[in-house]
């Protein structure tokens, strides 16, 4: 019964979830801009479920129905050097109940700002092995109401995320996997008391971080880069949604997810790129069983004259 928060969103998403299509736009991808370059878009999400995993029971609720969650992501991400980017992001997110009394909740989500360096390349066999270190934190930019689920636009919490990843590539083919740790800072509902597995008389909730991990393999050529992509997510704590009650913001909340992702550039103007995924959550804990999909469009160019651009 949980609204599956964007970290691939987010993160930049946990913007969630899935904008790991949008490449050369997250920070989850190992694609960089140049010197120079600046690259900036906008990418659509549509994420739907009417069943979730109260705890480790998997259960359907005809008071709420099916789920539906919305955003439109604007995303620019800036090339420093060829090997350091700095990329921000801000989603406009509604969501929707289609049975039950409770409504649907609009607003400007959480701002993200993440710097993504190439650390290394080293060419290993017949193909190239690169490492990237990946840091950044989002914080809420509208009050919108975080103890609201499953149909708050966010949970409220300003999160420092750090995240380390590797990559190979030879011919046409790569391989890329990460992990990421994500710090919470607690948050404050308007409310005296709350209970999780006890009565809490505060209004400040102790939300637990999170860790996140991400494989994929794909297909990188001059125009398409498309990926076949699977992503974990685990919270270092919390507790499961009480049984036929609500969720909470400090829920336990973990997820396992399969989507596949594309990027097309035109070959006829290689300023302008399309992106497109879906995703579908495949086992969870208190999280719902969403199906999302995404679309995109970015435009790129060249800031000042850079004499020698690379590619990766």
């Amino acid at each position: 019964m949980l609204y599956k928060n964007n970290i691939r969103l987010i993160l930049c998403l946990l913007l969630t979830i899935s904008l790991g299509s949008a490449f050369g736009q997250t920070d989850n991808d190992a694609v960089m801009m140049n010197k120079y370059q600046w690259c900036t878009g906008a990418t659509y999400m549509h994420s739907q479920w009417n069943s979730y995993w109260e705890g480790t029971f998997k259960r359907t609720n005809g008071n709420i129905g099916t789920v539906t969650t919305q955003s439109v992501m604007g995303m620019t991400n800036y090339g420093i050097t060829n090997n350091l980017n700095i990329m921000a992001g801000l989603p406009y997110v509604w969501t929707n109940a289609s049975e039950g009394t409770l409504h649907g909740q609009k607003g400007f989500q959480d701002a993200s700002l993440f710097v993504k360096w190439r650390a290394g390349n080293w060419k290993i066999g017949p193909g190239e092995f690169s490492v990237f270190a990946i840091g950044g934190a989002s914080t809420p930019t509208s009050n919108y109401i975080a103890d609201y689920l499953p149909l708050s636009i966010g949970l409220g919490s300003t999160n420092l995320t750090g995240r380390l990843m590797v990559y190979y590539k030879s011919g046409i083919f790569f391989a890329r996997a990460s992990g990421s740790y994500i710090w919470r800072s607690n948050i404050k509902i308007d409310q005296p008391s709350y209970y999780t597995t006890e009565l809490i008389n505060s209004n400040t909730v102790q939300m637990p971080n999170l860790a996140t991990f991400n494989g994929s393999l794909g297909i990188f050529t001059k125009y398409l880069i498309a990926e076949l992509m699977v992503d974990q997510m685990n919270t270092l704590g919390g507790f499961d949604i009480r049984k036929n009650d609500m969720p909470f913001p400090s829920n336990r909340m973990n997820s396992t997810s399969m989507g596949i992702h594309a990027k097309y550039t035109f070959p006829f103007f290689t300023h302008i790129s399309i992106v497109g995924g879906g995703d579908h959550v495949l086992a969870g804990r208190n999280v719902g069983q969403s199906t999302d999909f995404n679309l995109g469009a970015f435009y790129a160019l060249y800031i000042k004259h850079h004499s020698k651009p690379t590619t990766h």
